[in-house]
């Protein structure tokens, strides 16, 4: 996924409102940035850090700035943008490029189903349907091990539980981490930071909801899908 427009590096001054961040142009301008993260952002939103911008020049948008990546300065980087996950899935999905899914000839986004929930993805063809969800990861607290969630998140939970009874329906259904970092080759649940998740998370595995990780590759050119990385206990 190519960014529409060319990134340009900036620092970090403070995140706040969750929607919003300072930010100082290299020009040294400040300006007021929208965070597309509703998340803690936990290591990712800290004072001075550098990062790369997105630049618009539409006439219906407040915000000339869209925050888009962290830079580590070590050659790796985060992609903090929530929605890139289902943008690269969606174009795997199409390019029928995604390992691990079962055969399917028609992919229908944000599908209504469960209890007043939507399903990222939708999948139909030879056999049950599939659903996929997907969630963005992007907190590190250990080198090399991504982790999910960054906070609580009771609608995760509630997706675990909707996909599970997909599952008991008779239904595929399907969980997707899409590890928006560089620098890491596994992934985990933080069951410190949300137990509810976790329990939820393996009452739906054991109710046989597949689980699938897989890594990007982030310049600040564009992100795409890399490799499918483990899921440590």
């Amino acid at each position: 996924m190519l960014f529409s427009t060319p990134l340009v590096p900036a620092r970090l001054i403070r995140r706040y409102k969750r929607f919003l961040a300072d930010i100082r142009l290299e020009d040294g301008r400040d300006v007021t940035a929208h965070c597309p993260n509703p998340g803690s952002m936990m290591g990712l939103a800290e004072p001075g850090m550098r990062i790369w911008l997105e630049p618009n020049d539409d006439p219906r948008k407040k915000l000339k700035f869209g925050w888009r990546l962290v830079d580590h300065e070590n050659g790796h980087f985060t992609g903090v943008d929530t929605s890139v996950p289902n943008k690269a899935l969606k174009a795997a999905l199409m390019a029928r490029q995604v390992p691990g899914l079962p055969d399917y000839t028609l992919v229908r986004p944000e599908v209504k189903y469960g209890q007043n929930s939507r399903i990222d993805f939708l999948l139909s063809g030879n056999g049950p349907d599939t659903y996929v969800e997907v969630k963005s990861v992007t907190l590190s607290r250990q080198p090399g091990l991504a982790e999910f969630p960054d906070s609580v998140t009771a609608r995760g939970a509630k997706h675990l539980s909707e996909m599970a009874n997909m599952v008991r329906a008779g239904h595929r259904a399907v969980m997707f981490y899409l590890v928006q970092r560089t620098d890491c080759s596994a992934m985990t649940l933080a069951t410190d930071l949300d137990p509810t998740y976790a329990r939820a998370f393996a009452d739906a595995r054991a109710s046989g909801v597949t689980v699938l990780a897989q890594s990007c590759q982030i310049t600040p050119q564009e992100i795409t899908l890399g490799s499918s990385i483990p899921l440590r206990d």
